[in-house]
């Protein structure tokens, strides 16, 4: 595997040119990408529209497309101050495409933050939620909050699905229940794009994540549920999109994630 070095042409301000509302609570947001050069803008918009501080790490996974100078001229646009929030981005870049559960570690890696949100680059999940995401660790409730897609779905904003979301759908529940019966949790929706960590819970999961592919998901979960920590989920609103739309999961996927769900449940 061949990583290079972070793009960060803002360290972090000077106490005097920003002044957070509460410097204490810092969201690091992990968003890995591969060829999203569609999305990508509007999402780091939308991400640094929310009301506190953040620190957005973007993983380039050896995308091909225009990505990569999309993430770099962010960096040099948004790391600033608006409205009283602190906004620092920073790049990693993979030389090739690993996959996302390498993207995911790398950014694991590199968060500094208090909290931590997983957010993927498509827009199938709506940034202005983060804040509902993390909600339930600020009251101290919990250490890991999922965002299910399949909690109160009729409310949901979701657009028309893709004719292939019900395959999807019944797919995500046999990995979600699988899971379940094996590490012992009660969840509707690990697969989701949506996780929130504490730092303490981040840190200790990062350097033990080998997945390189999406299986990263139920490993993540697997390895969530040996750390004995407090996990909710809430629910979130989800927009899915096609593979000609850039959908990158498939049906061989699916097979991956019930193989890690066994092998993570007993080695993890």
């Amino acid at each position: 595997m061949t990583i290079k070095t972070e793009i960060d042409s803002n360290p972090e301000p000077p106490d005097h040119q920003c002044e957070a509302v509460d410097p204490q609570i810092v969201v690091s947001i992990v968003i890995p990408f591969f060829n999203e050069s569609q999305t990508l803008e509007n999402l780091v918009n939308r991400v640094i529209d929310n009301p506190f501080s953040k620190e957005i790490v973007l993983v380039d996974d050896g995308s091909t497309d225009d990505s990569l100078a999309i993430a770099q001229r962010l960096v040099a646009q948004h790391s600033t101050c608006a409205d009283g929030f602190s906004n620092r981005l920073l790049v990693k870049e993979h030389e090739k495409n690993i996959g996302k559960g390498a993207a995911l570690k790398t950014g694991l890696l590199s968060i500094s933050g208090e909290l931590v949100v997983l957010q993927d680059a498509d827009l199938e999940y709506h940034p202005e939620e983060i804040l509902q995401l993390i909600q339930p660790i600020l009251d101290g409730n919990s250490d890991v909050v999922y965002g299910s897609r399949f909690i109160h779905k009729a409310s949901s904003k979701s657009r028309k699905h893709s004719s292939g979301y019900r395959s999807n759908y019944i797919a995500n529940q046999v990995i979600t229940r699988f899971s379940n019966l094996l590490t012992g949790l009660n969840l509707t929706d690990i697969e989701t794009g949506y996780k929130a960590f504490t730092r303490e819970v981040a840190q200790n999961l990062a350097p033990t994540l080998v997945s390189r592919s999406f299986a990263v998901e139920p490993e993540i979960t697997a390895r969530i549920a040996k750390q004995k920590v407090r996990v909710v989920e809430v629910p979130i609103s989800y927009s899915s999109r096609t593979y000609q739309e850039g959908k990158k999961i498939g049906w061989w996927d699916g097979i991956k994630a019930l193989l890690a769900i066994l092998r993570f449940a007993v080695s993890a």
